[in-house]
């Protein structure tokens, strides 16, 4: 009983935190897009010692968002 009342009173707390965990993860999933983007257009133009590793922070970023 007493497990069911309190899972009642931290129903929104949790809820909060789930939220605030979901747009972490899109925001770190589209600036690691963003970033693979850049990366890869830096590569293929004047600077691939600039896109390269702006490639690589993206895609670990996307990574890391998404699982």
């Amino acid at each position: 009983m007493l497990g069911v009342i309190w899972s009642i009173v931290t129903l929104p707390i949790r809820v909060l935190a789930w939220v605030a965990d979901f747009f972490s993860r899109l925001t770190g999933l589209g600036l690691g897009f963003a970033l693979m983007v850049v990366g890869v257009a830096l590569g293929a133009g004047p600077s691939l010692a600039l896109g390269l590793p702006l490639f690589v922070i993206g895609l670990l970023l996307t990574l890391r968002s998404l699982g």
